[in-house]
C-alpha cells in the first residue's frame, strides 16, 4: 500500500463513485476499464504517482472553433498525446487537475478554454500501460485516465501556446477525426 505524501482533496471514495457514475452512463466501457476496476476493488491511494498497479490520471481534449485537437509531443513516451498528467494532492477535483497539467504543459489557462460536457463526470475515462522508467525507478503500470473536453476560447494561433519544454518537444493541432482518439472521439464529436 502506498502513502501519499500529503492528503489529497479528491478521495479514493470519490473515484470509485465517479467511475461508478461513468458506468452506469457507459455501460459499453466496461472491458476498457477492466484493469481499473479490478484495482479500485484492492487500492488505495489512487492519486498517488507511486501506487502500484496503477494510478489515476488526468487528460485534456482541447478543441478549436474549426474542429482541430490540440497535441503534444511527449518527450519521455516519444507520442503525440493530449496535454495531462498526473494528479496532485492540491487538485480540488479530476477537472481542475486536467485544467493545472494543461496550464503546466501548454501555458493555456482557465481564461483561454471553456469546459464542455459535465464539470464532474469526464468525457472519458481509459486504462493504458506505461512502459517502465529505469531513470525514475518506475516499473511498468498503469495509468487510470480521466478526459476532460475544452473548447479553445479564440483560434490556434491567435493564443501562444507555451510549452514546458522539461516534457514536451512540439504541439500541433489536428483535426480531431484524424488524432487517434478511438472510442473517444465519437464522444468528443456530440459534446461539440
Amino acid at each position: 500500500m502506498t502513502t501519499p505524501p500529503h492528503p489529497a482533496l479528491v478521495t479514493d471514495a470519490e473515484i470509485r463513485r465517479l467511475v461508478a457514475r461513468y458506468l452506469e452512463r457507459y455501460p459499453d466501457q466496461a472491458e476498457r476499464l477492466r484493469p481499473f476496476t479490478e484495482a479500485l476493488a484492492t487500492t488505495e491511494h489512487l492519486i498517488a504517482r507511486g501506487t502500484l498497479p496503477g494510478h489515476v490520471t488526468t487528460g485534456a481534449f482541447v478543441v478549436a472553433a474549426d474542429g482541430r485537437l490540440l497535441q503534444i509531443a511527449h518527450k519521455s513516451l516519444r507520442r503525440w498525446l493530449n496535454p495531462g498528467g498526473h494528479t496532485e494532492p492540491g487538485d480540488a477535483s479530476l477537472a481542475d487537475a486536467a485544467r493545472r497539467e494543461l496550464r503546466e504543459e501548454t501555458g493555456l489557462g482557465a481564461e483561454h478554454v471553456t469546459l464542455l460536457g459535465d464539470p464532474v463526470l469526464p468525457l472519458a475515462i481509459d486504462a493504458h500501460r506505461i512502459p517502465a522508467n529505469p531513470a525514475k525507478g518506475e516499473p511498468e503500470h498503469w495509468h487510470f485516465d480521466f478526459r476532460y473536453a475544452f473548447r479553445l476560447n479564440g483560434e490556434p494561433g491567435t493564443t501562444a501556446v507555451e510549452l514546458q519544454l522539461e516534457e514536451v518537444d512540439d504541439h500541433r493541432w489536428i483535426p480531431f477525426e484524424e488524432a487517434g482518439l478511438g472510442e473517444d472521439a465519437a464522444r468528443l464529436a456530440q459534446v461539440l
